[in-house]
């Protein structure tokens, strides 16, 4: 196992999205459970449907969940180069070793005629596909075709009769009769490798041992393997990852509108929970425990935990997760990662003050365990950074117009004028005292106070709230407020 090689291989045709990156986490824990290695290769000979910035998103979507690579882009390798658009010079002289054997030929079809022979075909209902007409050229004609100048193809010669089998890690042996498969293209008109080749050159080349990717490409993995036989290689371990999948129960797909990786992480999730989250989209440790840390996933991961049924993608699960993490943050560590959601939100300074920075610790850490997602962290805590908080017209309508109220609010300003220090313990005792002195329930105070220091009815503990808020702010909350100023 310590000669483990796996590699993760994006397209660059778009932000990597969650299912992706979880492909590239179970090639990332397998190599270092196993001692191995992980290598990091990006296919882009398909220039068409490259995107811009879209190989700097994959870059920064394995940089944020921490999936550090062996090999490949930015830090080298012996297999180099990692972008496939670079590795032409080594897909060149293969396609034309399979070309000399026979193995492979030049297809001169155009397109045009390839499309009007696919809507032929569609309209007999037949099974659509290349119908092989370059495949046995006669000598004179392939001759003439040679030496017109005219673009070509190269496609691999299919076996017309018998069948391709290849192991499942998973799924045991999957056999594909040959008839059902057409002879694919390796190398483009312009000379570049399709997917299908330059896959199958670069696992063998790169010394790749076991690829795992989604079970979607368990319909092509017959080609790669007639492909690795035509070269005399051996192929290596395959292991097709169930699908990750939306509520629906359909594939999830960022063209079909769902989340990237990189929207999750400006959403506010933490690296760490989406870690532990897609380490569970398709995998078990076997004893029913749902947040545990890189370490013991790590150290727990095998392929025999791997499950075969698609998982779903479930958010409110996700959510529940991050909150999880959230509330296990260091104070310290909880602000500096909700500051740029509160700068953001114009609630806290790009650069704050010594005070301003101690006040926004003690904020986030009143509401910590409220907190879903850190995007969420200057709605939860608007009010303590305004001057004087909006009050909800429903909360002032229930608890400010009662008329014991200003009864309420008189009498607390009045006890806890002469409180020093202003703390939450001594608060919560005087609060207690004006209900008694009232005969009123502690409710009817509690509530207004509420209120009228928050403009909310829900919140963070309110008599801590007042702590941090301090005596002065707290104090002109409650005068505005008992002076109808809500």
């Amino acid at each position: 196992m310590s000669n483990v090689r796996v590699r993760f291989a994006p397209s660059p045709t778009g932000d990597p999205h969650v299912g992706n990156v979880r492909s590239a986490l179970f090639n990332w824990l397998f190599a270092r459970h196993s001692a191995g290695q992980f290598i990091l290769r990006v296919e882009d000979t398909d220039s068409t449907r490259a995107q811009e910035g879209s190989a700097q998103a994959i870059f920064k979507s394995l940089a944020w969940l921490g999936l550090d690579f062996d090999e490949g882009p930015g830090i080298g390798g012996p297999h180099g180069p990692y972008h496939q658009s670079e590795r032409k010079g080594i897909y060149t002289p293969l396609a034309q070793q399979l070309l000399d054997e026979e193995k492979a030929y030049r297809c001169y079809c155009t397109r045009e005629r390839l499309l009007a022979l696919t809507e032929e075909q569609q309209m007999n209902k037949q099974a659509t596909g290349y119908d092989r007409r370059c495949r046995d050229l006669g000598p004179s004609e392939r001759s003439d075709l040679e030496h017109s100048g005219r673009p070509f193809t190269i496609r691999l010669k299919v076996p017309f009769e018998g069948s391709t089998s290849f192991h499942d890690y998973l799924r045991g042996d999957i056999t594909f009769e040959n008839s059902t498969k057409t002879d694919p293209v390796l190398i483009k008109a312009d000379g570049m490798p399709v997917y299908h080749f330059a896959n199958v050159v670069d696992d063998h080349l790169m010394g790749i041992t076991h690829v795992l990717r989604a079970e979607e490409w368990i319909s092509s993995t017959p080609i790669h393997v007639l492909l690795y036989a035509a070269f005399g290689w051996d192929p290596p371990l395959f292991v097709h990852l169930p699908l990750v999948l939306s509520p629906d129960k359909r594939k999830l797909s960022k063209r079909k509108g769902h989340a990237g990786t990189l929207e999750h992480r400006d959403e506010g999730y933490l690296p760490e929970a989406m870690f532990n989250f897609l380490s569970l989209l398709g995998w078990s440790p076997g004893d029913g425990r749902e947040v545990l840390s890189r370490d013991e996933i790590v150290s727990l991961f095998s392929l025999d935990g791997l499950l075969k049924h698609g998982a779903v993608f479930d958010r409110a699960k996700l959510d529940w997760m991050n909150g999880e993490y959230i509330r296990s943050l260091p104070p310290a560590d909880l602000l500096e990662r909700s500051l740029p959601f509160l700068v953001a939100a114009g609630l806290v300074p790009s650069n704050p003050t010594p005070g301003e920075y101690e006040y926004a610790r003690k904020v986030v850490r009143l509401v910590q365990e409220r907190v879903k997602k850190l995007s969420d962290m200057p709605d939860h805590t608007r009010f303590m950074f305004e001057e004087q908080p909006v009050s909800d017209p429903g909360a002032s309508q229930k608890w400010l117009e009662r008329p014991e109220t200003p009864a309420v609010l008189q009498h607390f300003i009045q006890r806890s004028a002469a409180i020093d220090p202003f703390e939450a313990t001594v608060l919560e005792d005087c609060a207690r005292q004006v209900a008694a002195d009232l005969g009123l329930p502690t409710g009817s105070v509690f509530h207004p106070l509420r209120v009228a220091v928050s403009g909310r009815t829900e919140g963070p503990s309110l008599f801590h709230m007042m702590e941090v808020l301090g005596k002065d702010s707290t104090m002109r909350r409650l005068r505005t407020a008992a002076a109808g100023g809500l």
